[in-house]
């Protein structure tokens, strides 16, 4: 069995703290160990700065795998940089600093991480090209591994169409002001709004989101029910007929596959790799509407389309049920990973053509 170090968040199994990040994280854990790995996790508190990462870095023997999460590490070039002749490091990009960052301190530093990693894996090929754009080749060889879903059951949906679900912590990124907006264009419809996610991450913004909520007559329709694991997010799936996510920014969108996996269509905003998770039907049909990122007035025409139009709720439905027989699972994620840890250990020859490589 190969060993490998991976560092990721402290409280990534939080269930008040639930993550598109920490899940890839955990199901990744998991994955690789079962095709043979020896996982062994150093959890590191991100608010601890470049100090916890490196004390972890130096428990670390010489010539080991070590795989980290790009959250910790991106910011840290101190503490990689130090370790990069003695350690193979595999930085896990889950979204690029300099794309968030435009500080031209922010962005080398994290150039400086990615050029002392050994290689680096992007969670979607939009990531990957993002890198370019902002550094030409940070790393040699760089890798997509596209996150996984877990197989769910079939959605009923309703005729009507107007159980509408949103799940994203509440902070500008996902946009929950835009989403408002939107929905402030339909009220003359019936329909009802679940907003599934953290409340704490941005706790001002998630204030004034419910205030306004409130104060602009949707507090009856619009429900705020804080984060969900398991079987309640299971249920609150089961119960919509739309995903909603009205983002800014986006690596890829791990809901919009969480939702096609139960046969829910998506409306979403057209950010970042979202157009990847969303993909096509069988016979290239969408299976969700697309709308520019930060305009409120296009996602309240796409939401007013959905909820008016049983012929397009029937075709985009057609194309989630499609779209769900195709996704990709967790166990593809794992391997593409192995495979590119595989490539680096020492010892042994190059993987050749990892999948994804660019």
């Amino acid at each position: 069995m190969r060993p490998v170090r991976f560092i990721v968040p402290e409280g990534i199994d939080d269930p008040a703290r639930p993550s598109g990040g920490n899940t890839y994280d955990r199901r990744v854990c998991q994955g690789l160990a079962a095709v043979g790995w020896t996982v062994r996790e150093h959890a590191v508190l991100g608010a601890a700065g470049p100090p916890a990462l490196a004390r972890a870095l130096e428990q670390i023997p010489d010539g080991a795998v070590v795989l980290l999460d790009g959250l910790l590490a991106s910011p840290a070039p101190e503490a990689l940089v130090a370790h990069s002749a003695r350690l193979r490091l595999v930085v896990l990009v889950h979204m690029p600093l300099g794309h968030r960052a435009p500080d031209d301190e922010v962005r080398a530093r994290e150039l400086e991480v990615l050029a002392a990693a050994t290689a680096v894996v992007t969670t979607s090929d939009w990531t990957r090209r993002r890198l370019a754009e902002l550094y030409g080749r940070p790393a040699d060889p760089v890798y997509v591994a596209e996150p996984g879903v877990e197989a769910a059951g079939l959605a009923p949906g309703t005729p009507a169409g107007d159980a509408l679900l949103c799940v994203a912590a509440v902070t500008r990124d996902k946009g929950h002001d835009v989403l408002l907006g939107g929905l402030s264009t339909v009220t003359d419809r019936s329909w009802r709004c679940a907003c599934v996610g953290s409340l704490d991450r941005d706790p001002a913004f998630a204030d004034r989101v419910r205030r306004r909520a409130m104060g602009g007559g949707l507090g009856d329709r619009v429900r705020f029910a804080g984060p969900r694991t398991g079987a309640a997010l299971d249920r609150a799936y089961a119960a919509a007929d739309l995903l909603v996510l009205a983002s800014r920014a986006e690596t890829y969108g791990m809901v919009v596959t969480e939702a096609l996996a139960r046969g829910l269509p998506v409306l979403a905003a057209d950010a970042g790799g979202v157009t990847e998770a969303l993909g096509h039907g069988d016979d290239g049909t969408r299976p969700g509407l697309l709308v520019p990122p930060g305009d409120p007035a296009a996602l309240g025409a796409a939401l007013r389309a959905w909820l008016e139009d049983a012929a397009l709720r029937a075709r985009l439905r057609r194309a989630a049920r499609e779209r769900r027989a195709a996704l990709r699972l967790w166990s593809a994620t794992s391997s593409d990973v192995a495979a590119v840890l595989e490539s680096v250990a020492p010892n042994t020859a190059a993987a050749g053509a990892v999948a994804g490589a660019a």
